[in-house]
């Protein structure tokens, strides 16, 4: 299903005339209708005209979004500045197109985002490569201050720690360490102050993020 979402009928007559063939179309023409439409019908790709939230623009995609994760966002844009076009994707949107963009590229396009892909101009690319940038940066140094917590675990402790994050419990970690619980929960104490850490759960996050990276291997 795709949903048009236009208060302006040539727009929208501009929008039906591309998608000719694509079958089913559904039409609204202001935000309180869009929203209640994305809840309901869950549309795989919906058409957006920028001025319907202009005002709030990448607030309002990022709404949009939470509504429903699965429905791709085509947003139909004037020129803008690369930054503020930028956002727009950032927020969720997985086309930024031109209003006059020609019915055949407009049927490509929609093929492209109903297959998993971004539409998006080749002056934007430097901003997705900085924002790499930028993830990988981040995701190392959130590794690296993991890593460090963790090595200062006794081996004892790091096992536990993850049996933990397999979602073991106390009495199935005590039977597969041969020890006992009462040993276990005092593990657990240590291993909670070291970590600075108030519960279980938020131990089982931490492991549980752990255990997808190579780095978690700690010699002692």
């Amino acid at each position: 299903m795709i949903l048009l979402a236009s208060s302006h009928e040539k727009v929208i007559a501009h929008w039906q005339k591309g998608l000719f063939g694509f079958s089913p179309i559904f039409v609204v023409n202001n935000l309180n209708s869009l929203k209640e439409r994305i809840v309901r019908t869950r549309p795989q790709v919906l058409l957006l005209d920028y001025d319907l939230v202009h005002l709030d623009g990448n607030h309002e995609v990022t709404r949009l979004v939470k509504l429903n994760a699965d429905t791709k966002i085509m947003i139909f844009i004037p020129t803008l500045p690369d930054e503020v076009e930028w956002e727009l994707y950032k927020a969720g949107a997985k086309a930024c197109c031109r209003y006059d963009l020609k019915s055949e590229q407009l049927k490509h396009a929609v093929k492209m985002i109903q297959g998993g892909e971004l539409w998006i101009r080749r002056t934007l690319t430097h901003f997705m490569l900085e924002e790499l940038v930028v993830v990988t940066e981040d995701k190392n140094r959130i590794e690296k201050a993991v890593n460090d917590l963790l090595a200062n675990l006794t081996k004892r402790e790091y096992e536990i720690a993850m049996l933990i994050g397999k979602g073991e419990s106390n009495k199935c970690i005590a039977r597969q360490l041969d020890i006992t619980e009462r040993t276990v929960k005092a593990h657990l104490t240590e291993i909670f102050r070291k970590l600075d850490v108030s519960d279980r759960l938020k131990l089982a996050l931490i492991m549980k993020d752990t255990m997808t990276l190579s780095s978690h291997s700690i010699n002692y």
